[in-house]
């Protein structure tokens, strides 16, 4: 399976850009933009495709567009949109990817969730095997592995799932919605989390979270990678005291047995 980090999801949230993407074939990002895709910064990046939000009405919340990339240059707002030649933008940088006609899909990649993101840096592979937007992260290693786990106990997440509060802004690695509350998972790689700072940091993390209605759950390497069975029985616990898992596509909660027989579901 290709690892490389040469496909980017990016998000197209308003049709005056989806306009220039069909029609001019490009795309900009600001250069201040925080986290500019690697892909984008060492110009790698080979094919670029979008994520559609709410203002597309029926395309919404669905990756239904891409494109092979041409080129990555770095220009100025008013040269891109020489319109709006007066905006206080006018002389901001921003990164113009270039790329070949748009093509549609056969079958979009949606979401079911509504969601928000920005950038989602994937694989060629990944992008034509998916059919779910969580399909397409490529994250650690170790969030890989716990991925395939929650598929395959059928305990559905959203990976690398965006909230905002105020001045508060948190990507958490899995979240699991339940009926009386949502649960954050959190893999701890034990080089990052477990230094003095960043313990402290993920305390006051979890104590915002807590206030916001979010039950966190956080796992070591070592619980996932010697430990899963146990790993996984925690989560399904959790689960079931939370009110049961929300399938959204069916419209149920779901329940789980205790001794990991087949779970039960139970009407919305």
């Amino acid at each position: 399976m290709q690892t490389e980090k040469d496909f980017l999801i990016a998000l197209m949230n308003n049709t005056r850009d989806f306009n220039i993407a069909q029609s001019q074939n490009w795309y900009r990002i600001p250069c201040s933009t925080k986290i500019v895709p690697k892909s984008v910064l060492e110009k790698t990046l080979k094919y670029i495709a979008f994520y559609q939000t709410k203002i597309f009405g029926d395309q919404a919340f669905s990756v239904r567009w891409f494109a092979e990339v041409k080129s990555i240059t770095v220009t100025k707002r008013k040269f891109l949109l020489p319109e709006f030649k007066n905006d206080p933008k006018a002389e901001n940088d921003y990164y113009k990817i270039e790329f070949e006609p748009l093509q549609e899909l056969n079958v979009p990649i949606i979401s079911l969730r509504p969601r928000r993101l920005l950038f989602i840096p994937t694989t060629l592979w990944l992008f034509q095997n998916a059919r779910n937007i969580n399909e397409l992260f490529c994250d650690s290693p170790l969030e890989n592995e716990f991925w395939a786990v929650l598929k395959k106990e059928k305990i559905e997440a959203e990976r690398q799932y965006y909230i905002s509060t105020g001045y508060n802004k948190y990507l958490l690695d899995f979240a699991v919605f339940c009926k009386h509350c949502k649960i954050d998972i959190e893999c701890d790689g034990d080089e990052y989390h477990l230094s003095e700072f960043n313990v402290k940091k993920d305390k006051r993390r979890n104590n915002i979270l807590t206030e916001l209605g979010w039950s966190v759950l956080r796992f070591t390497t070592s619980e996932i990678r010697n430990n899963i069975n146990a790993t996984v029985s925690q989560i399904k616990a959790t689960i079931n005291r939370c009110g049961g898992l929300e399938v959204i596509s069916e419209k149920t909660y779901k329940f789980f047995e205790e001794d990991g027989k087949q779970p039960n579901l139970f009407d919305a």
